[in-house]
């Protein structure tokens, strides 16, 4: 009998593994080449199959099984995902004269001859949600979002579900690990059927594609996800343990191979004229495109390049976002409202007819200021022509003078704050006015807003709506109010029961121990961005310094001009803003920086250039480390470098470092000096 029932083990094994491959086949075949070789019929009796024999033989499921792309357990929220490698964004091109002062600028950091083209790969921009999906061994680990680049959202029960996404690397031997970078989009028509069912269901619409996509795949229960058309194509690399190819194409070429889906819209071009002509063609075929794209994706062809290149704050320079114009829609200013910022900025904002554009329905378009409301004279009334790009507020680029009727009205910013009735001002040389009261609530719930928001402390579920109600209920009035709520106290607010409450304040619990670029971001100092903030706590390791740092001081940190310095001066000049952040301080417990901290690491204080092409260290890899060690990576070679990291192939850098003096190293003392 023990033998007659291994021998079925063993068949039902064979068989198992057998399903598993052909349903594999067939997910590609269908989900991904669009190409089915089989009935629906004929799948179903497959599926079916698989599901009766691993019911029967449960401890014999595999990992990769397509059965269990259905769905999971229900999450209570996402858990964090560190990316080995940063997911950073693009710049931008915003017009065929930008697009070829990009390539001017590649030419010149590769140190290449104007007259010799650089190869490009180029492709389509997707207008969907970056994923990251981590395989080793040809397994498929993990999925997680963008999120801020470094850190993004666990997604992978969700991912699963996604028939495009295959569980295993179909051919070839896979590298031990490697991390494929993609974009998860809705396709238009599923998008369309999405909403009617969202309408049948008397449940919210979604605004766009993307909005749908991003909302599908950040559902808690993977089962939700499953029930939606989502898509991924792959395009891009981050960590990798195993693998050399040395394109962007072949990557892509071995993605397709490896059962992803790629775009067929993707050329490798020549130089410039030959990027315009594709992104022109892509241009005339974006409408009738299946799912919405807004620009064409241009990167260095070869890898080795693209490391040559570097890196420029969170954007690498050898790729560049070549986007289209914006989308342009005619409309009528109904009203015109006044909208009170964190720092007091009084800004009009249109509200306008409703219109489609861009993937969205408008309902408001920002005027900027008053200069910008006379320069353009706009008037309540008026019938003008808005335009949207991307993320943007849509603005209002000019009135139709010829549709005016004589019954419009001009407006003028109030002499007093909208919602506080303090009197506003405007300093000499801005354009903006400000109002001046330290007491205004807009101003309040704003700051508040911005200190709690997912890039500062990153207080999940405090949203808009929930900070309104804790300013209004007075239960909040300085940053450090926030970590002295206590649930008794959020019980008492509208729309919270025991079990909301109680996430609430674990969610502040947790924010109790925030990073130091994140408590300096979330102060909302003007013109302090998240950037900003990094490069001070890198630079200073802690916030007490910045109470007392002159403005000079600051203009001598890499990256902080004398606008950033000014305004970070004025804020600590402020008693009111130092006690506000003393206070603060009091209720968390700041991490220092991850790397770069100063007065610790071997180039503590330090700055190195490189050049060349390193042995085995990729650019962004040598990057890593040196700021690892408290040292900073300049593009260009003056008295005030320390070391020149030289690598094969070093051009000019290599000769102005020798001319100046400076100690050159080479990747073998570069490790040296680590150790």
């Amino acid at each position: 009998m023990g033998a007659k029932n291994t021998e079925k083990t063993s068949q039902v094994a064979r068989r198992i593994a057998d399903l598993v491959q052909q349903i594999h086949h067939h997910d590609f075949r269908y989900y991904v080449l669009d190409d089915p070789e089989i009935s629906d019929a004929e799948y179903d009796r497959l599926f079916r199959e698989l599901q009766e024999l691993e019911a029967g033989y449960p401890e014999l499921r595999l990992s990769d099984s397509p059965t269990q792309r259905v769905g999971g357990k229900a999450l209570d929220q996402f858990r964090k995902a560190t990316h080995r490698v940063p997911m950073l964004s693009l710049a931008n091109a915003l017009s065929e004269k930008e697009f070829r002062e990009f390539d001017e600028r590649a030419h010149r950091v590769l140190e290449l001859p104007d007259a010799e083209p650089i190869e490009y790969h180029a492709e389509l921009k997707f207008d969907g949600l970056s994923v990251s999906l981590t395989y080793e061994d040809g397994q498929f680990v993990r999925a997680a979002t963008r999120g801020d680049g470094e850190t993004g959202e666990d997604v992978t029960q969700n991912v699963r579900t996604i028939r495009s996404v295959p569980l295993r690397l179909s051919t070839g031997s896979p590298p031990r690990a490697i991390e494929i970078r993609g974009e998860a989009i809705l396709p238009i028509r599923d998008f369309e059927r999405l909403n009617e069912e969202q309408a049948r269901k008397g449940q919210k619409l979604f605004a766009n594609p993307r909005n749908a996509a991003a909302g599908s795949l950040r559902q808690l229960d993977p089962g939700v996800t499953a029930s939606r058309p989502l898509t991924v194509f792959a395009y891009g690399l981050g960590h990798v343990e195993g693998l050399d190819v040395p394109t962007m194409s072949g990557y892509q070429d071995l993605l397709a191979r490896w059962g992803f889906r790629v775009s067929d819209w993707r050329k490798v071009s020549r130089g410039a004229d030959e990027v315009i002509a594709f992104y022109r063609e892509i241009e005339q075929r974006r409408e009738k495109l299946p799912f919405e794209i807004d620009g064409v994706v241009v990167k260095l062809n070869r890898f080795q390049e693209i490391d040559r290149a570097g890196y420029i704050s969170r954007s690498p320079r050898g790729m560049v976002a070549f986007k289209y114009p914006p989308r342009q829609e005619t409309t009528t200013v109904e009203d015109i409202i006044v909208q009170v910022g964190r720092t007091g900025a009084l800004t009009p904002v249109a509200i306008v007819a409703p219109v489609y554009l861009g993937g969205a329905t408008v309902r408001r378009a920002t005027l900027h200021n008053q200069d910008e409301i006379d320069r353009k004279d706009i008037r309540i009334g008026d019938k003008v022509v808005i335009q949207r790009a991307g993320d943007v507020i849509p603005e209002v680029v000019k009135v139709i003078e010829s549709a005016r009727t004589g019954k419009e009205r001009k407006f003028h910013l109030p002499g007093h704050c909208p919602v506080c009735g303090s009197k506003v001002e405007r300093r000499s040389g801005e354009a903006v006015v400000r109002c001046v009261s330290r007491d205004c609530v807009a101003q309040l719930k704003e700051r508040i807003r911005h200190l709690v928001m997912i890039d500062a402390l990153n207080i999940e579920g405090m949203g808009e709506r929930i900070v309104e109600q804790l300013v209004d209920a007075g239960l909040v009035r300085r940053y450090a109010d926030v970590f002295k709520l206590t649930q008794e106290q959020v019980l008492e607010l509208e729309g919270f029961a025991e079990r909301s409450s109680a996430k609430l304040i674990e969610a502040i619990e947790r924010a109790r121990e925030p990073e130091l670029y994140r408590v300096i971001f979330g102060l909302g100092i003007r013109h302090v961005g998240e950037r900003t903030a990094k490069v001070l706590a890198n630079h200073y390791g802690e916030l007490e310094p910045l109470f007392s740092a002159a403005q000079e001081e600051l203009e001598g940190i890499h990256e902080i001009g004398p606008e950033v310095a000014r305004s970070i001066r004025d804020y600590f000049e402020d008693a009111q803003h130092r006690q506000d952040v003393k206070n603060l301080l009091k209720q968390l417990t700041v991490k220092p920086p991850r790397r770069g901290t100063a007065g610790k690491g071997v180039f503590a204080g330090k700055t190195l250039v490189l050049t060349g092409t390193l042995p085995t260290l990729g650019r962004s890899e040598a990057t890593r480390m040196i700021e690892d060690q408290g040292g900073k990576v300049s593009s260009s070679v003056s008295k005030k470098t320390d070391f020149v990291l030289a690598g094969a192939e070093a051009g000019s850098k290599l000769d102005k470092a020798r001319e100046l003096g400076i100690r050159v190293i080479d990747e073998g003392e570069f490790l040296q000096l680590l150790k």
